[in-house]
């Protein structure tokens, strides 16, 4: 019997497959744009309902028809931004060295960091402004604020957020005067815009590489000795050593991913969330109260998971027009 050759499953570009270090995502990357406002927005993952929009999309095989989408549903509540942070290069890359932070920061981040007992932010804003000369880029701390919503939690996450400006001089400027304030889906995004979003993604565990890297399973006596479900080999006699491109048995989810050029559908705000509340509620999640965002597609992470949306890093070419919106399903999720 003739046997079936296939090329290798798993790929070698997600490694090592170890469990992300911290459930809030950190951005190494931001792209470079002259209007100046925060880069990206977070919101914490409600669940999945489908709607019935326009497509247009162009050279679609559907441009101009109604199609049906699948959709997943962001909490947004508005976030804070709390500290501007000032870097300098050196021969190492970026190294951070004053930073200006907020001086009547809420009380819930006590439960995140320690805050400062004594703190004067006229002393930080003339301190970073002495050192404008040496500052090569600015990024902003900001936080969520899960207590506004339906999740059982009230620690804030708090991770660090590029900024758009024509030079330093313009982003330390609106860094400074955002400073405190309150940010919202809105003020960050469009509706039709296409965006990256990073999460971290389900924990399924220890697994064994035939669910891990869908390697094939034994047949014959191989799989009689044992199960079947492990690889053929783990390598050649030389080099005398297995190596890390082999399909073995590990950790699998819970890592840090990428996914790029998803579009935004629609931004809704407090007064539209009757909108989309599916009757009973949304499964493990419950009912929107803040803004939301609607994504088209699926996004990695589980229910109630922090997503980060970014602007779009690889999107030269893609549509940043708003579809028409015709029915958004409010059905019960609920499996009756």
């Amino acid at each position: 019997m003739t046997r079936h050759h296939q090329p290798r499953k798993g790929s070698v570009a997600f490694s090592p497959r170890k469990r992300a270090a911290k459930e809030t995502p950190r951005i190494k990357s931001w792209p470079q744009k002259d209007q100046p406002k925060l880069l990206g927005f977070a919101g914490y993952k409600v669940g999945m309902t489908h709607l019935i929009l326009v497509d247009n999309e162009k050279n679609s095989p559907t441009e101009g028809m109604e199609i049906v989408t699948a959709v997943t549903v962001l909490e947004a509540p508005p976030m804070v931004v709390m500290g501007v942070k000032a870097y300098q290069r050196n021969t190492k890359g970026l190294e951070v060295i004053t930073e200006v932070w907020d001086d009547n920061l809420d009380e819930t981040l006590s439960r995140k960091i320690s805050l400062p007992k004594t703190y004067k932010k006229s002393d930080a804003i003339k301190r970073i402004n002495d050192l404008s000369d040496d500052i090569v880029e600015i990024k902003l701390l900001v936080h969520t604020n899960p207590k506004l919503t339906s999740l059982p939690k009230k620690k804030p996450e708090i991770f660090e957020c590029g900024i758009g400006g024509k030079n330093v001089e313009e982003k330390l400027t609106t860094g400074l005067e955002l400073l405190g304030k309150e940010v919202k889906a809105s003020d960050v995004f469009s509706q039709g815009q296409v965006v990256d979003s990073i999460a971290v993604t389900k924990g399924k565990g220890f697994q064994g590489p035939v669910k891990r890297f869908g390697v094939r399973i034994q047949y014959g006596k191989a799989a009689r000795s044992s199960k079947g479900r492990h690889v053929g080999s783990i390598g050649p006699w030389s080099p005398s050593r297995t190596m890390w491109t082999v399909a073995q048995a590990g950790q699998m989810g819970y890592h840090k991913r990428t996914e790029y050029n998803k579009k935004i559908l629609k931004i809704g705000d407090v007064s539209q969330v009757d909108e989309v509340n599916p009757d009973g509620g949304f499964l493990k999640y419950g009912l929107l109260k803040n803004d939301f965002i609607l994504v088209k597609g699926s996004l990695p992470g589980s229910t109630k998971r922090l997503v980060i949306l970014r602007e779009g890093i690889r999107n030269k070419g893609k549509s940043n027009e708003a579809p028409q919106i015709n029915y958004i399903s409010t059905k019960s999720k609920q499996g009756v």
